[in-house]
Protein backbone atom coordinates (compact mmCIF):
# COMPACT_ATOMS: atom_id res chain seq x y z
CA UNK A 1 0.00 0.00 0.00
CA UNK A 2 1.30 3.66 -1.00
CA UNK A 3 0.85 6.14 1.22
CA UNK A 4 1.32 10.17 0.69
CA UNK A 5 -0.07 12.81 3.45
CA UNK A 6 -0.83 16.37 3.12
CA UNK A 7 -1.21 18.76 6.44
CA UNK A 8 -3.41 21.72 5.24
CA UNK A 9 -3.72 24.74 7.73
CA UNK A 10 -6.79 26.41 7.95
CA UNK A 11 -8.94 28.10 10.51
CA UNK A 12 -11.51 25.83 9.79
CA UNK A 13 -10.17 22.36 9.66
CA UNK A 14 -13.21 20.47 10.57
CA UNK A 15 -15.38 22.28 8.41
CA UNK A 16 -13.60 21.55 5.29
CA UNK A 17 -13.53 17.37 6.45
CA UNK A 18 -17.10 17.75 6.75
CA UNK A 19 -18.11 19.42 3.33
CA UNK A 20 -15.32 16.72 1.61
CA UNK A 21 -17.09 14.18 3.09
CA UNK A 22 -20.58 15.32 1.92
CA UNK A 23 -19.71 16.20 -1.43
CA UNK A 24 -17.87 13.16 -2.27
CA UNK A 25 -20.88 10.85 -0.09
CA UNK A 26 -22.92 11.57 -3.50
CA UNK A 27 -20.74 9.61 -5.35
CA UNK A 28 -18.76 7.15 -3.13
CA UNK A 29 -18.60 5.32 0.38
CA UNK A 30 -17.91 8.40 3.01
CA UNK A 31 -18.10 8.85 6.19
CA UNK A 32 -16.94 11.50 9.45
CA UNK A 33 -17.79 12.85 12.41
CA UNK A 34 -16.14 16.19 14.04
CA UNK A 35 -12.47 14.98 13.69
CA UNK A 36 -12.19 12.02 11.39
CA UNK A 37 -13.28 10.91 8.07
CA UNK A 38 -12.74 8.36 5.19
CA UNK A 39 -13.80 8.63 1.81
CA UNK A 40 -13.13 5.22 -0.34
CA UNK A 41 -12.65 5.71 -4.19
CA UNK A 42 -12.50 2.83 -6.75
CA UNK A 43 -8.23 3.68 -7.09
CA UNK A 44 -7.70 4.16 -3.34
CA UNK A 45 -8.69 5.69 0.12
CA UNK A 46 -8.81 9.40 1.66
CA UNK A 47 -8.30 9.27 5.43
CA UNK A 48 -8.99 13.07 6.97
CA UNK A 49 -8.55 14.22 10.37
CA UNK A 50 -8.85 17.92 11.93
CA UNK A 51 -6.02 18.48 14.49
CA UNK A 52 -6.30 22.28 15.99
CA UNK A 53 -5.46 24.54 12.66
CA UNK A 54 -4.60 21.55 10.69
CA UNK A 55 -6.39 19.38 8.39
CA UNK A 56 -4.28 15.95 7.58
CA UNK A 57 -4.87 14.10 4.38
CA UNK A 58 -3.65 10.35 4.35
CA UNK A 59 -4.27 9.09 0.12
CA UNK A 60 -3.53 5.49 0.33
CA UNK A 61 -3.56 3.11 -2.94
CA UNK A 62 -2.68 -0.28 -3.99
CA UNK A 63 -0.41 1.45 -6.82
CA UNK A 64 1.45 4.89 -7.96
CA UNK A 65 -1.38 5.73 -10.15
CA UNK A 66 -4.28 4.93 -7.44
CA UNK A 67 -2.19 6.96 -4.98
CA UNK A 68 -2.01 9.82 -7.49
CA UNK A 69 -5.38 9.90 -8.90
CA UNK A 70 -6.88 10.12 -4.84
CA UNK A 71 -4.19 13.05 -3.91
CA UNK A 72 -5.41 15.13 -7.45
CA UNK A 73 -9.16 14.45 -6.56
CA UNK A 74 -8.99 15.42 -2.94
CA UNK A 75 -6.51 18.35 -3.46
CA UNK A 76 -8.33 20.25 -6.27
CA UNK A 77 -11.73 19.81 -4.69
CA UNK A 78 -9.92 21.37 -1.33
CA UNK A 79 -8.16 24.17 -2.88
CA UNK A 80 -11.35 25.42 -4.92
CA UNK A 81 -13.74 24.58 -1.55
CA UNK A 82 -11.12 26.39 0.01
CA UNK A 83 -10.53 29.60 -2.11
CA UNK A 84 -11.32 32.23 0.42
CA UNK A 85 -9.43 30.77 2.49
CA UNK A 86 -6.18 30.48 0.23
CA UNK A 87 -6.06 27.09 1.03
CA UNK A 88 -2.77 25.07 -1.17
CA UNK A 89 -2.17 20.93 -0.43
CA UNK A 90 1.13 19.84 -0.78
CA UNK A 91 1.46 16.18 -0.64
CA UNK A 92 4.82 14.32 0.79
CA UNK A 93 5.18 10.39 -0.01
CA UNK A 94 4.95 8.47 3.70
CA UNK A 95 8.71 6.89 3.80
CA UNK A 96 7.47 2.53 3.88
CA UNK A 97 4.25 2.83 2.21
Amino acid sequence: MLTSQAEVTTERPQRYLSQLCKHFAHKVDSEHDEVTGRVEFDVGTCELRAEGWTLLLRARAADREGVDRVKQVIGTHLERFGTRDELEVHWTDVEGS
